[in-house]
């Protein structure tokens, strides 16, 4: 059975993650307020920005970064 939450990035109800993608508080909140849909968005957007920057995710600023884009993305409406 699918869980069902509102999502704040598409603001309206679809299908939640199975599990938190992320660690930490912050998966937790994208566990919670963020669909499968909208993850997905934000793993294209991720491979873009990667890409475009050329970030080296080995490197903690440049994961850093990401992760900025990421809460910058995924919690626009907030």
């Amino acid at each position: 059975m699918s869980r069902i939450i509102f999502c704040t990035f598409l603001q309206k109800k679809s299908e939640g993650q199975d599990y938190p993608p992320y660690p930490g508080e912050l998966g937790k909140k994208i566990y919670n307020q963020i669909s499968k849909v909208a993850w997905k968005e934000w793993k294209l957007q991720q491979t873009k920005l990667i890409n475009e920057e050329k970030l080296n995710m080995f490197n903690r600023n440049d994961r850093k970064k990401i992760e900025e884009y990421m809460k910058l993305f995924l919690f626009k409406n907030e």
